[in-house]
């Protein structure tokens, strides 16, 4: 039992699982989202040294490789996909946060798990959400407009979620407590991420089943944007001779984005409809990441 409850796939089910079957907790534990993506933001970015942000040059290539990946690629392809197939405002919204904000926090420690160039990640992540504290305003001012009302809650939560956990992260470092919380970051990254994808799913479950036409659009977004990208991507990867490392890496940074993010900022901004494509997207994206893991697993590439 221990084992399950420290297997990384088996919360993520778990949370799916409970999010659809036993929602009324969720009520509850949103109140509790952004303080657990605070805490997994500042257990993930330990990984950044200091002197990353001492030599820009070295890092340079594939920082705007990063960038590029989640915003240009995997960004573009969600605005363009939702606005051909998606009518509802409220989805429209969401859609537009989820190609906003920038990776999932964990495509850090699943390119360690899938065998990728951690430092290749690492760079294009940090500077994906260092640009984002720019790119995000920007998004939703062209494509949201007068729909956002209260940019001030967005200034606060992009610094509870980005600026505070590279903060704490620092100080952690500096007092050398790396070591000390090392055995228990697996597990709180994992279960810090069971009460987002929880949340999401929870708040939205009832218009999971009783608008099933609406999802199914959003479904097929979420599909197209992971598993058809990433095969996409693997592909072209593969063609063009790029290294079997890095190859993931931008595999992962051009499918994951941070689902928690945009979930957060929907249910806190924006009617709770808003939150549907992230609860979607954060199911389809914890199955591709199983997918990926089972592939690996049998060798493939």
């Amino acid at each position: 039992m221990i084992r399950f409850l420290n297997n990384r796939n088996f919360i993520f089910l778990l949370a799916i699982t409970l999010g659809l079957l036993l929602p009324q907790a969720a009520q509850w534990t949103k109140i509790l989202m952004m303080p657990a993506l605070a805490l997994v933001m500042a257990l993930a970015t330990i990984n950044v040294p200091n002197d990353y942000f001492l030599n820009p040059r070295a890092i340079l290539k594939s920082s705007l490789v990063g960038i590029a990946m989640s915003y240009l690629i995997l960004g573009g392809a969600i605005l363009l996909l939702s606005a051909l197939l998606i009518d509802d405002i409220n989805l429209w919204i969401g859609f537009v946060l989820i190609a906003a904000v920038p990776p999932a926090v964990a495509v850090i420690p699943f390119t360690v798990m899938l065998g990728g160039n951690v430092s290749y990640t690492l760079s294009g992540t940090v500077a994906s959400y260092l640009s984002a504290l720019l790119i995000m305003p920007l998004m939703f001012w062209l494509s949201i407009g007068t729909g956002f009302d209260e940019p001030y809650k967005l200034v606060r939560i992009m610094f509870l979620l980005i600026v505070l956990p590279l903060v704490l992260s620092r100080i952690v470092l500096y007092f050398n407590w790396q070591d000390r919380i090392a055995q228990v970051r697996g597990p709180l990254t994992n279960w810090g991420f069971f009460i987002v994808l929880y949340s999401i799913i929870g708040v939205n479950r009832d218009l999971i089943f009783s608008q099933p036409r609406m999802i199914v659009p959003v479904a097929g977004i979420a599909f197209a944007t992971t598993f058809v990208l990433g095969w996409i991507i693997q592909k072209t990867g593969v063609l063009f001779k790029a290294d079997k490392e890095n190859i993931v890496s931008l595999v992962l940074q051009g499918t994951l984005k941070n689902q928690g993010i945009s979930g957060g900022l929907a249910i806190a901004l924006f009617a709770k409809e808003t939150a549907v494509p992230s609860a979607i997207y954060s199911i389809v994206m914890i199955l591709y990441i199983i997918w990926l893991d089972w592939r690996k697993g049998r060798g493939e590439e």
